[in-house]
């Protein structure tokens, strides 16, 4: 049977590679391309998780979700080698608490909104070539207006303001459900997907940010719902805004 090619943005840590681990685990099918900002790293992470041990293939492109010349570069790499693409996942993502507003938001906007637009827009040509085309969102639950709206939620407490990251995801979030719309007549299934609050290099790369003062849980159970979506197990939810337990409001 032919492999499922599944290119993940911002594969080398985080989420990205907690999801290629499972992915790569989990069926011969799967050929996942690690796509990251930095050759090296991607290179350095492909070998630790084959070394492992791994059903599936994985391959590595330079991708960097702020330069359009980068993302146009790799999207043609990719159509070269592999001519098509099943699944783009788009990870890449930052957090940005500086105490200057232009600052957080130009990060945040730049990398969480305009970037999947931009890596979405390259890679469509491929991902509508297959059978089976399927674009996931790495949002956050942080971008839900009535989840912000409810003062009376718990909420993971950190320094600084989260106003930039939770309106570059809200922005992503209206990303994804405008390619659906436009796209959802040609078979796309689009997912819009919270990974949780988890171990990952978005907060920072100090210990204390990583492990998100010691809250975050496992990046592994993100990659475990990325799963069950590329396996069809959430279909019923294509379109809608999930995490591992159900669905988010807007």
């Amino acid at each position: 049977m032919a492999s499922r090619i599944i290119l993940i943005t911002g594969a080398n840590s985080g989420v990205g590679y907690a999801a290629t681990q499972v992915l790569a685990r989990a069926s011969e099918q799967y050929h996942i391309i690690m796509a990251s900002r930095s050759l090296e790293k991607a290179t350095k992470a492909k070998s630790e998780i084959e070394s492992a041990g791994i059903k599936g293939r994985l391959s590595t492109v330079q991708l960097d979700v702020t330069d359009q010349e980068s993302i146009q570069k790799a999207a043609t790499s990719v159509g070269q080698e592999f001519g098509k693409i099943d699944v783009l996942v788009n990870n890449a993502g930052v957090g940005n608490v500086d105490v200057d507003v232009a600052t957080r938001f130009k990060a945040c906007l730049t990398i969480n909104t305009l970037g999947p637009a931009l890596v979405s827009a390259a890679f469509r040509p491929l991902l509508l070539k297959s059978s089976t085309p399927t674009s996931i969102y790495v949002s956050s639950g942080g971008g839900s207006l009535a989840r912000v709206a409810d003062l009376t939620a718990a909420k993971p407490r950190a320094p600084g303001s989260p106003d930039a990251y939770q309106a570059s995801k809200a922005a992503l979030n209206m990303v994804a459900l405008q390619e659906r719309a436009d796209f959802h007549d040609q078979g796309l299934k689009v997912f819009i997907i919270c990974p949780g609050f988890v171990r990952s290099n978005l907060r920072g790369t100090s210990p204390e940010l990583v492990s998100g003062w010691g809250m975050a849980k496992d990046p592994v159970t993100a990659g475990e719902t990325l799963l069950s979506i590329i396996q069809g197990e959430r279909d019923a939810d294509e379109g809608k805004f999930i995490h591992k337990d159900g669905i988010y409001p807007w």
